[in-house]
C-alpha cells in the first residue's frame, strides 16, 4: 500500500488537492475553534457495497512523509501519563501550523476500530466503499478501495499515535483501515472548480 496521490493529473488531481484543503481548513477550524473535536466533514458516512450505511467514522488525514509528525505524535505520548497535558500539548502542535500546507497530505484516509470491531469487519469484507463527506454545504463522495495496513506501515503507526494524543482510554488492541480514493470516481457538491 502506497502513501497516496500517485500518477493523478488534471481534473483528478484538482479535486484530490481541493478535497485535502477542505480537510485541513475543517481541521484547522476543529483544533483551534473546538478544542480539536472532530467536526462533521471529518466524521463521513460509510456506504458499502450493498447498501449498508455506518454513520460517522472519524477518518484522518496523514502527511505522504509522515515519519516525523509520527515520531512527534509518539513522543508526546510516552513523555506523560497525564491524559491533559497531552491534549493540551497535541491542541498547541496541531492549531499551529500542521494542515497549514495540503500538498504536505496524503489522500489515503484512515480510521481506528477496536480490535475485533464488527464495524470494521463488515468495511473491510468487500475491499471497497464509498465514504460522504459534508459541511458548510460541501459534499464529497469518494469511492475507496478498503485495506488492513500491517502495525509497521506508516498509515498505521501515524493513525495509531495521532489516536492515542486525543483518547487516553483507547484499548490495546486496535485495528486500522486505510481508505484510497478512485479520484476518477469521486464527486464534489457543488463543483469545486
Amino acid at each position: 500500500m502506497n502513501t497516496g496521490r500517485l500518477g493523478l493529473e488534471g481534473a483528478q488531481a484538482a479535486l484530490c488537492q481541493d478535497f485535502l484543503g477542505w480537510q485541513c481548513r475543517l481541521r484547522q477550524m476543529a483544533m483551534r475553534h473546538d478544542q480539536g473535536r472532530p467536526s462533521a466533514g471529518m466524521r463521513p458516512t460509510v456506504i458499502l457495497p450493498d447498501g449498508v450505511e455506518f454513520g460517522g467514522i472519524t477518518v484522518l488525514i496523514t502527511r505522504r512523509e509522515p515519519e516525523a509528525a509520527t515520531a512527534q505524535f509518539r513522543h508526546m505520548v510516552l513523555k506523560t501519563h497525564d491524559p491533559a497535558d497531552r491534549y493540551a500539548n497535541a491542541l498547541r502542535l496541531l492549531q499551529a501550523g500542521y494542515y497549514q500546507h495540503p500538498e504536505e497530505f496524503s489522500d489515503v484516509l484512515s480510521a481506528l476500530f477496536a480490535g475485533g470491531s464488527p464495524a470494521c469487519r463488515r468495511i473491510l469484507e468487500p475491499g471497497r466503499c464509498v465514504l460522504r463527506f459534508s459541511e458548510h454545504a460541501q459534499t464529497f463522495t469518494l469511492a475507496c478501495s478498503v485495506r488492513r495496513p500491517d502495525q509497521q506501515h506508516p498509515v498505521f503507526q501515524a493513525t495509531y499515535w495521532h489516536n492515542s494524543l486525543f483518547n487516553p482510554a483507547m484499548p490495546g488492541d486496535v485495528e486500522v483501515l486505510a481508505f484510497l480514493p478512485d479520484w476518477s470516481d469521486a464527486v464534489a457538491e457543488p463543483p469545486t472548480n
